[in-house]
C-alpha cells in the first residue's frame, strides 16, 4: 500500500527523509520551541507552517465577505424555546 519510506505511528504516516537542515537554524528552532529531539522540532515546525499558511488564506477573506443579520436577534433564545 505505502511504499517504503513510510512508516505508520500513531495514526499517521510518517516519511523517512534525509535532508540537509542548517544546524544554526535547527538549534535556535530547538530553543524556541523547547523540544528535545531534531525529529520533533522539524514536525512542529512543519505543523506550524502549515497552520500559519491556512490561517493566512482564512484572513485574505477580512472584508470580502459580507454578513446580514441581527445579532441582538440571534443571541436571544426565545426563538428556541417554541422547538
Amino acid at each position: 500500500m505505502w511504499p517504503d519510506d513510510y512508516i505508520y505511528r500513531s495514526k499517521n504516516y510518517i516519511r523517512k527523509t534525509n535532508i540537509d537542515i542548517d544546524d544554526g537554524l535547527l538549534n535556535e528552532a530547538m530553543k524556541l520551541t523547547k523540544v528535545s529531539s531534531y525529529e520533533e522540532v522539524v514536525n512542529f515546525v512543519l505543523d506550524e507552517y502549515v497552520k500559519l499558511q491556512k490561517l493566512k488564506k482564512f484572513l485574505a477573506f477580512r472584508g470580502k465577505v459580507t454578513w446580514e443579520g441581527n445579532l441582538d436577534e440571534m443571541r436571544t433564545y426565545d426563538k428556541w424555546e417554541n422547538r
